[in-house]
């Protein structure tokens, strides 16, 4: 693809790299070459760079397909920040926002063959931590955050009594 971003050297400090695309589906492959670039720069390993790309390219789907419906007029935000301990990644659109309470369970039996319907749950699955918040004006920003050595963290969360 011949993407190059250059990439800020870790600080104690948060480091931010943000991007702007229009609403076309084939700008979900940009979002994946940069969350790659950040996932790996950051420190993740190769399983959770994996699991990282797979949350962006739901988020931005969502947001292109769904937020804002494929409208070429619309754009899509994508902020990245670093920290010593995680990465928090947070995906806008200029769509009419959704409770994600109120999706369809992709486990139920009646929605096992459904051909779409997985993309929350995949992202709860492979990410720390997943919220939806509605900005003022209209919009939907979805944040990920996924922390370095989350394994572990979860790992010691359910040894405890």
């Amino acid at each position: 693809m011949g993407l190059v971003l250059p990439l800020p050297n870790m600080t104690a400090e948060a480091s931010v790299i943000e991007v702007e695309l229009e609403s076309d589906l084939k700008n979900v492959e940009v979002a994946e070459e940069i969350t790659r670039r950040v996932s790996g720069t950051v420190g993740f390993s190769e399983d959770d760079q994996h699991k990282i790309d797979m949350a962006v390219h739901e988020s931005v789907i969502n947001a292109i397909w769904h937020g804002n419906k494929n409208d070429p007029g619309k754009h899509v935000w994508l902020r990245f920040q670093i920290f010593s301990d995680r990465l928090e990644i947070r995906i806008r659109d200029q769509g009419n926002g959704y409770d994600p309470s109120k999706l369809p369970d992709p486990l139920a039996e009646e929605n096992l063959l459904n051909v779409s319907g997985r993309g929350i749950f995949l992202i709860r699955t492979f990410m720390d931590e997943f919220r939806v918040e509605g900005i003022a004006g209209g919009g939907t920003e979805v944040i990920l955050v996924k922390r370095l050595n989350s394994n572990n963290s979860a790992q010691s969360r359910r040894n405890e009594p």
